[in-house]
């Protein structure tokens, strides 16, 4: 399985891009959509639109966005630690993605926290 996903600008590290589409999934920037410097609200706009779950580091603002209006392909949340060593990689990322596709979890109308998908 592979998923369709929207990286919102604070997590589009072209490392992080290039590990997710080598793990299949089909993935566009807010940059490559043209959405830099857009309201949040924009952002999860278009991901309802084009059918992408959104990656981001955002976690409060759009958990708030989420709480407003949960119809949306999911969020998936990555949340940063004050301590750079226990945040998460980008091989984390992959592989919490991973773990979330092998669970069979429905990603649809979902806030995720990602970190609590790393093990």
């Amino acid at each position: 399985m592979s998923l369709k996903l929207l990286i919102d600008e604070d997590s589009q590290a072209k490392r992080l891009v290039y590990l997710l589409q080598s793990a299949a999934h089909d993935v566009i920037t807010v940059n490559e959509a043209a959405l830099m410097s857009k309201p949040d609200s924009v952002v999860l706009d278009y991901a309802r639109l084009e059918e992408r779950v959104l990656l981001t580091r955002n976690c409060d603002d759009f958990q708030t966005l989420h709480k407003a209006n949960p119809n949306h392909p999911g969020i998936l949340a990555i949340y940063q630690h004050p301590d750079p060593s226990k945040s998460m990689s980008y091989l984390s990322i992959v592989k919490s993605i991973a773990n979330i596709e092998a669970s069979d979890y429905s990603l649809a109308n979902q806030f995720i926290p990602l970190n609590q998908w790393n093990y």
